[in-house]
């Protein structure tokens, strides 16, 4: 049986991993006050900067009903015996949503569609993880469970300049209660089960980036896994302490199975803002074998 997996934009893979995989990924959208873009990917992190930096508002949307459906039916009919769709968390977008009404509109017994309940690479993650097992053979139902595992297992860390970008866009979660001393602080934040909620908060921004450091060492836990953790660094115009970040928990981790150095797109970085940085753990890492054929 063979198996295409589908996922969307915000999984933020690597492109040289969604050639290898042939995954499809299918492009949320973004619009400014003046232009409407078709997808985030015409629309960069350079664009999507400059724009919150004047001042510009940003906002995003779901991949529509009918993207969806079109990449169902091309994969089916290019030979896929299943389809295993996997998306951003429910609770933040959307976009799962579509996903589920395409798949009943065009093979639901053909089509599993899976919440994550989680975004960038802690998504991404997942969609490798069912590539993977996909391109070995595995049926839906094993592809799909993988997925979910994977997704379940990882720790999402971010901070923030300003907690300003999240509220306008809705998505703040339980760090609205950060709000009424936001100007004082560098708010941390993780994703719990799909939901933003807020976790420390301190003075600067070279305290957060130690803080994240910190407590990505301590979501992985010594118990003697036999893969080491994988590692995802996020960012929105703040490459050199991304790339700080990472080189100070590979340090810490120096069994890291996979490690991935990125700047977010427009979907994530209008909710987040400039100077965002984050980190996804993913204890044991998404490959089974513990080696990944990537050196991104």
């Amino acid at each position: 049986m063979s198996v295409a997996v589908v996922t969307d934009s915000t999984a933020y893979l690597p492109a040289r991993r969604v050639e290898y995989y042939g995954v499809r990924v299918i492009p949320l959208h973004v619009s400014t006050e003046a232009e409407q873009y078709s997808d985030e990917t015409s629309f960069g992190p350079g664009r999507l900067t400059e724009q919150l930096r004047r001042g510009r508002r940003v906002t995003t949307s779901g991949a529509a009903v009918a993207e969806f459906a079109a990449a169902y039916r091309a994969a089916l009919e290019a030979g896929a015996d299943g389809v295993l769709s996997i998306h951003l968390s429910g609770e933040l977008s959307g976009t799962v949503d579509a996903a589920r009404t395409a798949a009943r509109e065009v093979a639901p017994s053909a089509i599993h569609v899976v919440d994550s309940r989680s975004v960038a690479m802690g998504l991404g993650f997942a969609v490798l993880a069912a590539a993977e097992l996909a391109v070995g053979g595995a049926a839906l139902e094993e592809v799909a469970g993988v997925a979910e595992r994977v997704a379940a297992r990882g720790t999402i860390l971010f901070s923030v300049q300003t907690l300003e970008y999240l509220r306008r866009g809705g998505r703040i979660g339980t760090a609205s209660a950060l709000l009424g001393t936001a100007l004082a602080i560098k708010p941390l934040l993780h994703l719990h089960d799909g939901v933003i909620d807020a976790a420390e908060k301190v003075r600067t921004t070279s305290a957060a980036v130690r803080r994240l450091e910190q407590l990505a060492v301590e979501a992985v836990p010594d118990t003697g896994a036999p893969h080491g953790p994988a590692l995802a660094v996020h960012h929105l115009a703040a490459p050199g302490r991304a790339e700080t970040l990472a080189r100070n928990i590979r340090q810490r981790l120096p069994g890291c199975s996979d490690c991935v150095v990125s700047e977010v797109g427009a979907t994530i970085g209008a909710h987040i803002g400039p100077g965002s940085v984050g980190v996804v753990v993913l204890p044991g890492g998404w490959n089974t074998t513990g080696i990944t054929p990537f050196d991104d």
